[in-house]
């Protein structure tokens, strides 16, 4: 909801035209704006208050906004959900709808802030533009009417555009990059408060399309005192919504395709299977919503690695328990986490993000055990090397570099792959010119889809003061999801991090690193089949065969499915394990595979090779 409510986005004049061939139509569009605007105080707090509809809900939406310096503290309540976010001209901040506080330093996330605060102060208005470097990109229409386009880039902010009424010259539009969003903001309905001319109507497209608009209908505004500006800083509260029996639990997980699968019941219920993700929220299934008796409202669109979107609801649960863990009274994403065809067995639920931000949570690889520690109690001192990072949303994120190019990654353990670098990094740094040998293929399966990549090796990662050798890494291609982010390198996966014991302190934003000795035997494998499988309903569903690969000469296609490995029947639980055999076996092990293609069986034999 950052850019949804703004003092400038709505304090404009009525002036008369400027004409776009004026000497310096920048400069006569913006004084004009300002003299217009005479009952808007020179300082103090502007409060305004919001009827709100989104994600099909609806509820009240309120800013209070620094009128001098920008700053703002936003929060909308709909329905289950309630957050926030806000910036005090330092640090921005964000309320996720758990009810924490987290700092917000990575990625764009202080750009996207210092934005809006330019924007609420109206430091445009001012002689210098408040430091910012503002062009006239001429005469466009929009809706049938000419508008007046500025281009605005603030100082430590990032470049959006706006849009005025050439007739009215009020803001009828903005549009910014927000992290791999390309957001769009509407303004409409203009009358006047307090004797300001106020937009009554704000739409905001977040960038997946009219499903995913949020709109505002303004209520109230009223112009008081100016608070201190630590009343727009992050609240320091610690979180609640979790308890632990006594300073630490440990609980085993199973590790399959690099995932961490533990048992957890909801409100009494289960137990089920959970994937801990720390790049993910709370998601429950329709499956735990029904044995449950929860009540999902809303639909919200989703986004993630894979191309597509996802239409998801929110629901509200009394506990899920993890051992002696137990979170409670929250929102979680009412949504499915995989299809049972893409791990081979059911997942009901994901828990990440509400979990680990409460709880320092420590991920034993070597040992498949995790352990959750109340903050108040934590030592940090056998937990290994500690490597700090920020916050980018929900995600970790740390200083690294990836073949000797530097760069921050977001940390995520719902990732198999050791590596994927964004696809603009990969234009930017020229990954494809340096990395010839490579295989076109898929390399995971996320909200949204499959994720395929041009798979290289890189002769090293390093994460803090690790310099990991021998790595693989995915080169994303141009597409929409979180890896045509331009904002981080790239992400890192479990098949990475198993090198570790992975230990994530969230209240303090350090990660501790211990290596596991003698390290996994499979870090550095890749694939030697050249396919991707899924399990189906008659066997291992072949989704895709690398072009030239040895699936391929093996003469396999996509549809083929698979019956029977080395004379083994298959079956879907098996599919972890036959992943790995296909990466793990040596080059030149011969596999035999019966499978049947458009009902016919069928035999052939699989030469494994290294195909990076």
């Amino acid at each position: 909801m950052r850019s949804l409510l703004r003092v400038s986005a709505a304090v404009l004049p009525i002036l008369s035209f400027v004409p776009a061939h004026a000497a310096d139509p920048v400069n006569d569009v913006l004084k004009a704006n300002r003299a217009a605007v005479g009952t808007l105080p020179a300082s103090g707090t502007a409060r305004f208050e919001y009827a709100f509809s989104g994600s099909g809900l609806t509820g009240i939406a309120h800013s209070t906004q620094d009128i001098a310096t920008g700053a703002y503290v936003e929060s909308e309540e709909a329905g289950p959900i309630s957050d926030g976010s806000g910036f005090d001209g330092k640090t921005p901040w964000m309320q996720d709808l758990s009810g924490t506080f987290t700092a917000q330093e990575g990625g764009d996330r202080i750009a996207v802030a210092t934005n809006e605060a330019y924007r609420n102060a109206n430091l445009w208005w001012q002689p210098d533009h408040g430091g910012a470097t503002i062009t006239y990109a001429g005469q466009e229409n929009i809706d049938g009417k000419p508008n007046d386009h500025l281009v605005v880039t603030p100082r430590n902010g990032k470049t959006f555009n706006a849009w005025f009424d050439t007739g009215t010259h009020l803001l009828t539009r903005t549009a910014e990059p927000r992290q791999f969003f390309d957001t769009r903001t509407f303004y409409s309905d203009y009358r006047k408060e307090n004797g300001v001319t106020l937009a009554h109507k704000i739409v905001e497209d977040a960038g997946v399309g009219p499903d995913g608009y949020d709109t505002l209908t303004l209520k109230s505004v009223t112009f008081g005192a100016a608070q201190p500006i630590s009343a727009y800083a992050r609240p320091t509260a610690p979180p609640t919504g979790a308890t632990i029996d006594g300073a630490s639990v440990t609980v085993p997980f199973r590790l399959l395709n690099n995932h961490v699968y533990l048992q957890a019941t909801v409100d009494g219920k289960g137990p089920y299977t959970f994937i801990l993700d720390t790049g993910g929220h709370t998601l429950l299934s329709p499956k735990i919503i029904k044995e449950a008796g929860l009540k999902p409202a809303g639909a919200a669109v989703g986004s993630g690695a894979g191309k597509g979107t996802v239409i998801s609801g929110f629901v509200q649960y009394h506990e899920i328990a993890i051992g002696g863990v137990k979170l409670h009274d929250q929102t979680a994403i009412a949504q499915n986490v995989y299809d049972k065809s893409i791990e081979g067995i059911p997942v009901d639920g994901m828990v990440g993000f509400e979990l680990v931000r409460r709880l320092v949570t420590q991920i034993d690889y070597g040992a498949k055990k995790l352990t959750f520690t109340d903050p108040a109690k934590f030592s940090p001192a056998d937990a290994g090397t500690p490597v700090p990072f920020k916050f980018y949303d929900h995600l970790p994120q740390v200083a690294g570099s990836a073949g000797g190019v530097p760069g921050v990654f977001d940390i995520d353990t719902g990732s198999r792959s050791e590596v994927d670098i964004t696809s603009p990094s990969v234009e930017k740094f020229d990954f494809r010119g340096k990395y010839a040998k490579h295989v076109d293929a898929i390399t995971g399966w996320g909200v949204g889809g499959a994720v395929k990549s041009y798979v290289v090796r890189l002769p090293y990662l390093t994460i803090g003061p690790f310099k990991e050798p021998s790595v693989v890494a995915g080169l994303d291609g141009p597409h929409s999801g979180s890896m045509s982010d331009p904002n981080f390198l790239g992400n890192i996966g479990s098949a990475f991090m198993k090198r570790f014991v992975v230990t994530f302190d969230y209240a303090h934003q350090i990660m501790y690193l211990k290596p596991i000795q003698p390290p996994p035997s499979d870090i550095g494998t890749f694939d030697r089949s050249g396919m991707w499988i899924n399990a189906g309903a008659d066997g291992f569903d072949i989704t895709e065969v690398s072009a030239h690969g040895p699936a391929d000469e093996a003469g396999l296609q996509a549809g083929d499915v698979i019956t029977a490995i080395d004379g083994k029947i298959v079956k879907p639980e098996d599919l972890a394990a036959a992943r790995a055999s296909l990466r793990m076996r040596p080059a030149g092990s011969k596999v035999t595979v019966d499978y049947r293609r458009k009902g016919a069986a069928n035999h052939t034999m699989i030469v494994l090779r290294d195909q990076i």
